[in-house]
Formats: structure tokens, C-alpha cells, sequence
């Protein structure tokens, strides 16, 4: 059977759980399990499909004509297609394993059945974009997608944020689809079609002026679903009001669906380099990268801390783009298919250990009844498997060894430093911004998942639901455990992936146009860049660091296995009594001397709510409470002046729908005669 086949199998699947939770909404349990199991059947079949038509290369192509002559359903498998339908069916997979057991909390609160239509429709809407090949069909499929998603956002509508932040995420994303639908019409005026083969033959006659406003309507459209700064500002409220397992799929991979077309548009349907969108995507990235962990760091919501680091690593997967569209435009092809390796890479590694980070914050969620985590602490020995998944996963989005964050930023560096080497000092000092930007994301990162790790599961709990919480559900955390060890199989196993993503680069058309000695594969398992000099060595290089570490532990236990072991009691700077929550360190303490730093950037407020002892006994006080507030800035400053410019631009437009119907009539007249004239002229 032909492996299109198999996906359509697949989908069907989908669309079948979608009607039939939708049937048994009367019935919570019934739905959820319907649903829930529709998504995992769906999820393993497509994943099935993904990965042999990854491993064998294969590309097919399936098209049916419909009554609308320009709305061609038109599907495409080649390796950059295969790979996302990899990574979007075991993330799914594994996030509906979690929901089995999340999603019991609502169990006669809200409606599972439309949760699970919803559900359904989105997994299936993803590996549709992921497959479509047409450009009007394309935007069908996305708009399906934004749809989806915003109900799942959507779904605790009870509460006054999960609206505001439905509306904001509505308002965003039809802004990106009318830039997309813009970009796609103008490439039908060019060469006549809808189709990304057709658009790809005729792409060489583009004018520079028509191939720019396209390249940014691109990169709006695609870059505000992909959540980059500074139209990022739905992202953080949209996934922290989803569900967990919900918001692990968001920011896993359906933003992912706008680094896809990234790929796809710029360096497959569009592969003509440019290079000021080089420049552009590479300053973009850098500026993602680190204003993201920026505003994680001073973020004490456990979910929104997640969603600004995922503008973080979409930086940092632009880093790679951009680089690789950079040096396109300067001829070094092989040190392009490097920098793109590198930003699909650090795509896999962003879908795995963000998920994984997303699912342990849920499950920390379920036990303690809050997204605060100055009301957590001490969860590491009530829910330690949480904790050892959640660890894996800070260290990991940390960019430390020997776990696949590490081996993407790696090779991420490899190509920034061989940018530093071009001889033109525009490149050479837009590259050395690039590195120190991926240098101070990487320790603010660090810095940040210190105070999130530190603060949940360290120390005395700091609330009753902390301290009365327990492990999640077995569903849970076997979902978690598979996203830990593929985070840590995909560090280990670097070298094998990177042979395997420098097929998938190589496949696009962008390299199949010119001659190129690309990475090459000596014995030991290492790729060289060869036109730079440019060398990964990662299983070498791990092999030291897990060897240094294991000396290391080894001569600690020797040193320290015959010392006399005394305990006493806890010195507290000469206070009498045990320690209590209130003497730990707080998130906001933590943060604090960083958002002093950057306070330029993040304008903090400080409050201070003040209980007296008594009556006259106003400077001492029996309680306090301090809030360091930070904003927005794009949010504050951009956006919050642009309001008032659309509202009164709507009361202007809302003049046209007056209720009368002979200007409706005129107004179809005036366009229809402007129609003819046009036509007549082309």
C-alpha cells in the first residue's frame, strides 16, 4: 500500500474520535476515552508513516481537483516533511498518553466532548499543514489549525484570562493568515498558480521588489505563529491558559509549523538567497533569544516561564536559519547546510525537552492546585519522578551536556564562528552578535531553571497543596520518562541524527541547485564542514565529559566513604527555632537582581503591603509583602498605543454597514466595474 495511503488512514482516524467524541459528550468518561484513543492510534500510525518515509527517503505527491478550480488538495511527503511528521506524531502520542489521566480533573466541570472534537481536529490539521502543497489549500488548513487551538485555549472559559488570552491569540493569528494569503496572491499574479511546484519553476522571474514583499509577508505571517518577538506577545497568555498536555503540543510543535514553512518557503518553493532576509532572520533570532529567557527569568507563573522560553529557542533556531540563508547569499554553500542542520536540530530538541517541561509543570499543577511557584517547594521528595523528568528537561533547555540541548547549541556555535571568519566586517560582526547573544541566552537559561527547579522542588514546602501533594498518575510520568530519555538518546546519539538531518537539508532545493562538498563523514563518526575547517565531534567529545564525570563521582565516594558522619542542629544565624518556609529564598528574591539589571528593559514596579504590630508601632511590622511587578514593553508601549489607532479606524469602516441596502448595492456595482476594467487591462 503507498504510504500516502497510511496517512490518509490516519486521518481518517482522526476525523472518526473527533465526531464520535463529539457524540458522546452526554457521557464525559466515554468521550475522553473515544477521543483519547483515537489521537494515540492516529499519532502511531502517522509516526509510522513519518518515519519510513524518512529512513527510505521516499517522496510522493497526491492531488485531487475540486469544484473551486484554484482550491487544489494537494499533499507532498519528502524528507523535510517527514521529519515534522516524526516529530508531531510522537509528541502527540505521548501528550495523549498524559491526557488520559490530566484531563480526569474535568470530568463534569466542562465538556469533554468538544475538548476531544477539538482535540482531534487539531493533531490532524498539523500533519495536514505539515503535508499541504498548494497555497490556498495551505491557508485552508492553517486557518483549520489556528481554529483548533483556539478553543483547546479556550476550553476553561469560565475564567476571565483564559478569554482575554483566546481573544488576543484570534485577533494575532488572523493578522499572520492575512499576510500569508497576501503572500500567496501575489505569487499567483506572478506565475500563475497556487502550487508550490509551479511557484518553485516559475520563482526564478520574480521581480527583487515582488520577492521581497513576499519574504516578509512570510516572515509576519509565519514568524507571529512561530511566536518571535515583538509579535510574540499572544504566545505567553494562549499556551499557559491551555491545558497542560495542550500547551505542551503548542509549543512544541504547532509553532514549529512556522518554522517548517521557514524552511519550506526560503529555502525550497523561494530558494533564490537573499541576503538582507538573511541578515534579518539572523537579527531577529538573536533578539528572540535573548529577550525570551529575559522575560522567563522574571517570570513566576510556571507555565508563562515555559512559553517565554520557547520565544527563546525560536531564537535560537533562527540563529541557524539565518546564518544558513547568510551564507547562501555569500556562497558558502557548506557551511550552509551546517547552519541548517543546525536550526532543525535544535527544532527536534525544542519539541522534546519543551514538552517534556510542559507535562511536568502539569503534573506539579495537578497536585498542588496553582501555577505560582512561590507556592511550591519541596516537591522533590512527594513527587520524585516528576522532579527527575523536570530535571532532565532544565538541564537539557540549558544547553548542558550530555543531554540534545547541548548538541544543537553546539553545532549552532560551529556555524556563528565560521560566519566570523568571512572576510566582509558587516558579516564578521553580525556573526560575533550572534555568538555573544547565544552565549548570554545560554547562561540566563541556566540562571532560569536555577530559580524554577530550585524554587518547586527544593526546600520546605511553602503551602499546604505542596505539602500534602503525592506522584502524578503512572500515565504521566511514563510520558514524561520517554521525552527524558529521548532528550538524553538524542545528545548521546548526536552525530547519527546530525547524518540524518544533512539528508533532509541536502533535499532542498536551495542545495540541489549548486555543486557542494558538504558535511562529510569520517570513520570515527564525526562531520566536517569542509569548506571551513568547521569540525563536530560530538561522540568524542561527550565520551570525555561522561568519563570525567564518572572519575569524578569515583573519587568522591573514595575520599569521602571512611569519613565519621555527625549530625546537630541547623545553625540559622543564632535563631532558635527550626527553619521555617518564610527563610527560604523566593522566586522573586532570586529573580530579583537580574531585573535590576535589566530594569531599563523591564520598567519593575515594587510594592510594599505593610501590617503594623499595633497601634504607634508603625515601624514594626507584624507582616509584609513585597511585589516586584515587571510588564511587557512590547506589550505596554507598542501594542497598548496601537489600540486606539484600530478602534478608531473601526468606527470609520463601521460607517460603511449602515443597514442600507442600496449602498450595499452600489458597493458591489463600484467593485464589480473595477473588476471588468482591471481584467480588460491585464
Amino acid at each position: 500500500m503507498h504510504v500516502l495511503s497510511f496517512l490518509f488512514i490516519a486521518l481518517a482516524i482522526f476525523g472518526g474520535g473527533a465526531v464520535a467524541s463529539l457524540a458522546l459528550s452526554k457521557w464525559a468518561h466515554a468521550a475522553h476515552m473515544v477521543a483519547s484513543t483515537a489521537a494515540v492510534i492516529g499519532s502511531a500510525l502517522a509516526l509510522g508513516v513519518g518515519g519510513y518515509a524518512l529512513a527510505r527517503h521516499l517522496v510522493a505527491d497526491a492531488s485531487t481537483a475540486t469544484t473551486l478550480s484554484l482550491l487544489r488538495l494537494s499533499v507532498h511527503i519528502d524528507p523535510l516533511a517527514s521529519l515534522f511528521l516524526v516529530i508531531v506524531s510522537a509528541v502527540a502520542l505521548l501528550a495523549t498518553i498524559y491526557g488520559l489521566a490530566y484531563m480526569k480533573q474535568y470530568y463534569g466541570e466542562y465538556n469533554l466532548g468538544i475538548f476531544g472534537f477539538c482535540y482531534n481536529i487539531f493533531i490532524a490539521s498539523l500533519l495536514l499543514v505539515i503535508t499541504a502543497h498548494n497555497g490556498l489549500y495551505f491557508v485552508f488548513v492553517w486557518e483549520l489549525m489556528s481554529l483548533s487551538s483556539l478553543f483547546l485555549v479556550l476550553f476553561e472559559y469560565r475564567k476571565a484570562a483564559t478569554i482575554a488570552a483566546g481573544l488576543l491569540y484570534f485577533l494575532m493569528t488572523h493578522i499572520a493568515t492575512a499576510f500569508l494569503l497576501a503572500a500567496f496572491l501575489l505569487l499567483y499574479h506572478a506565475t500563475g498558480s497556487f502550487d508550490f511546484g509551479a511557484i518553485h519553476a516559475g520563482s526564478a522571474m520574480l521581480s527583487p521588489w515582488m520577492r521581497g514583499i513576499v519574504a516578509v509577508c512570510f516572515l509576519v505571517g509565519f514568524g507571529t505563529k512561530a511566536g518571535i518577538i515583538p509579535v510574540h506577545i499572544w504566545l505567553p497568555k494562549a499556551h499557559s491558559a491551555a491545558p497542560s498536555h495542550v500547551s505542551a503540543l503548542m509549543s512544541g510543535v504547532m509553532i514549529k509549523m512556522g518554522i517548517l514553512m521557514f524552511f519550506r518557503m526560503f529555502l525550497d518553493v523561494l530558494p533564490q538567497p537573499i541576503a538582507w532576509l538573511g541578515y534579518t532572520v539572523l537579527v531577529i533570532g538573536a533578539v528572540s533569544s535573548v529577550l525570551g529567557v529575559l522575560f522567563a527569568l522574571a517570570e513566576h507563573d510556571s507555565k508563562r516561564l515555559l512559553a517565554y522560553h520557547s520565544i527563546e529557542n525560536i531564537g535560537i533556531i533562527l540563529l541557524g536559519l539565518g546564518s544558513g540563508l547568510v551564507f547562501l547569499a555569500i556562497h558558502q554553500p557548506a557551511l550552509a547546510v551546517l547552519a541548517v542542520v543546525a536550526g532543525l536540530f535544535h527544532t527536534i530538541n525544542h519539541a522534546v525537552f519543551k514538552s517534556l517541561l510542559f507535562l511536568g509543570a502539569g503534573s506539579v499543577i495537578t497536585q498542588t492546585g496553582t501555577r505560582n511557584i512561590e507556592k511550591y517547594g519541596g516537591l522533590i521528595k512527594r513527587m520524585p519522578a516528576t522532579a527527575l523528568f523536570f530535571l532532565v528537561g532544565a538541564i537539557a533547555i540549558s544547553g548542558l551536556p550530555p543531554f540534545n540541548g547541548f548538541a544543537s547549541e553546539w553545532i549552532t556555535y560551529q556555524g556563528l564562528f565560521a560566519g566570523v571568519a568571512d572576510k566582509a566586517m558587516g558579516i564578521k560582526v553580525l556573526f560575533i552578535g550572534g555568538i555573544g547573544a547565544l552565549a548570554l541566552t545560554g547562561g540566563l537559561a541556566a540562571a532560569c531553571f536555577v530559580k524554577a527547579f530550585g524554587i518547586t522542588f527544593l526546600a520546605r514546602p511553602r503551602s499546604e497543596a505542596a505539602a500534602t501533594a503525592s506522584e502524578s498518575s503512572p500515565f504521566m510520568t511514563v510520558s514524561m520518562g520517554a521525552l527524558a530519555a529521548a532528550s538524553l538518546f538524542l545528545g548521546i546519539g548526536a552525530a547519527y541524527v546530525v547524518r540524518m538531518l544533512r539528508t533532509v537539508a541536502q533535499s532542498l532545493a536551495a542545495f540541489q541547485q549548486q555543486p557542494t562538498t558538504v558535511l562529510q563523514d569520517t570513520a570515527h563518526g564525526s562531520l566536517t564542514a569542509s569548506q571551513s575547517g568547521a569540525t563536530l565531534n560530538l561522540p568524542v567529545v561527550l565520551a570525555g565529559i561522561l568519563a570525567a564525570l564518572m572519575v569524578a563521582v569515583v573519587l568522591v565516594w573514595l575520599l569521602s566513604r571512611r569519613q565519621k558522619v555527625t549530625y546537630g542542629k541547623l545553625w540559622a544565624c543564632g535563631y532558635q527555632h527550626l527553619p521555617t518556609p518564610r527563610m527560604e529564598i523566593t522566586a522573586t528574591g532570586f529573580a530579583r537582581s537580574f531585573i535590576v539589571i535589566y530594569k531599563r528593559l523591564f520598567r519593575p514596579s515594587r510594592q510594599l503591603d505593610m501590617e503594623p504590630a499595633g497601634p504607634g508601632l508603625r515601624y514594626f511590622a507584624k507582616t509584609s509583602t513585597v511585589t516586584l511587578d515587571i510588564t511587557d514593553v512590547f506589550d505596554k508601549y507598542f501594542y497598548h498605543h496601537l489600540h486606539p489607532l484600530f478602534e478608531r479606524f473601526s468606527q470609520q469602516v463601521r460607517k460603511l454597514q449602515s443597514g442600507n441596502l442600496n449602498q450595499y448595492l452600489l458597493y458591489v456595482f463600484v467593485l464589480l466595474i473595477g473588476l471588468t476594467i482591471w481584467i480588460h487591462f491585464q
